[in-house]
């Protein structure tokens, strides 16, 4: 079956591609009388959006919404939500020179193995553009998730090999990286600048955390949360590796101390990540997800071309110098679809509420 669908109950399908006319998402399966608007999505699609700072690619896109089915009188309808979302800047003929070469750590030449052709317009389905839809659904799997005061937050725990020591939450909305640390902000910027002077790029990693996630959600054995929400964030192209809570550091504790001790009042402690059997027992979520460097970069690369010939390569054009920290709201949007979805399956169970 096509890959292009996420969800069980709360189900997206995203199409588009990144120079094509427009992206867009299909969702399926939101309640009635959720109040939606345009505004409630835009405002998540202008943290993704590219062009904001000297990070991010300089290609300028709106990235405006509309609504084109599901909602009526500002309130969903229980009918499939269409949203559109319009190319604006899409320059295709900058990537002519590209058609027939394929780009070191893109997914050029494994799209072109597996379909025998390919869009080579920055990617097209492949390219991060792709992720402005994920944002679009993840806002509005967060306004189902307002109505049981669930709270997704997401930042960048660490970029190019400098790491936030201190986590502000209310620190993260007020400078372009997301970076909950003040002190470690400065030596963030000095490093993308340091790597673009260089024409090259940095990779890093994203925190995230679900506050106010009640106890049950996640259906064993295979849909367990914590595999669920390692899914949605593998799905993410940039994204490398996931750890729920401790994660890899897991394996060098004792289980005298990586259990969590369980009191009156809660748990004590929170080396599960808030999922324990693949179920979520009320904590805080806690997921980190390493994010790779960009791999369009300015300096020489081997590379071949279609008919196996060797190639050097240097790619120009608009690109960042990190997927941080436009995918920090695409981590977030992805967590948001996961327990929108969970919320809803397991209210199947007990009843909707």
């Amino acid at each position: 079956m096509p890959g292009n669908s996420f969800g069980q109950v709360f189900r997206i399908t995203t199409w588009g591609e990144s120079h094509g006319p427009a992206l867009g998402v299909v969702i399926d399966g939101c309640p009635p009388r959720i109040p939606l608007r345009e505004e409630d999505i835009q405002v998540e699609l202008d943290r993704r959006r590219p062009g904001k700072s000297l990070v991010e690619s300089p290609r300028k896109e709106p990235d405006r919404v509309e609504i084109l089915s599901g909602v009526f009188e500002g309130l969903t309808t229980g009918c499939p939500i269409s949203l559109i979302i319009y190319n604006k800047d899409a320059r295709p003929g900058a990537y002519d020179h590209l058609k027939d070469v394929f780009r070191p750590g893109h997914g050029d030449i494994t799209y072109y193995r597996k379909y025998g052709h390919r869009d080579h317009r920055g990617g097209g389905r492949s390219s991060g553009r792709e992720t402005a839809a994920r944002v679009a659904a993840g806002a509005v799997a967060q306004k189902i998730l307002d109505l049981s005061g669930i709270k997704v937050i997401a930042y960048t725990l660490a970029l190019g090999g400098v790491r936030a020591r201190r986590k502000d939450l209310s620190f993260i909305y007020q400078n372009p990286l997301f970076c909950p640390d003040p002190e470690a902000l400065p030596a963030m910027e000095a490093r993308v600048a340091e790597v673009r002077a260089q024409g090259d790029s940095i990779g890093g990693v994203v925190e995230i955390i679900a506050q106010g996630v009640p106890a049950g959600l996640g259906e064993p054995v295979f849909d367990k949360l914590d595999a669920e929400l390692a899914r949605a964030l593998m799905s993410i192209g940039a994204i490398k590796g996931v750890e729920i809570g401790s994660g890899f550091a897991a394996a060098e504790m004792l289980g005298s101390e990586h259990n969590d001790p369980i009191t009156p009042e809660g748990f004590r402690s929170n080396h599960a990540g808030g999922i324990l059997a693949g179920i979520s027992n009320g904590d805080e979520i806690i997921c980190r997800v390493a994010v790779k460097p960009i791999p369009s970069i300015a300096q020489e690369q081997d590379t071949i071309d279609i008919h196996g010939t060797p190639r050097k390569i240097t790619v120009g054009g608009r690109h960042d110098a990190s997927a941080i920290p436009r995918i920090v709201p695409v981590c977030q949007a992805m967590v948001r679809l996961v327990l929108a979805d969970h919320l809803l399956r397991q209210r199947a169970i007990e009843g909707w509420i």
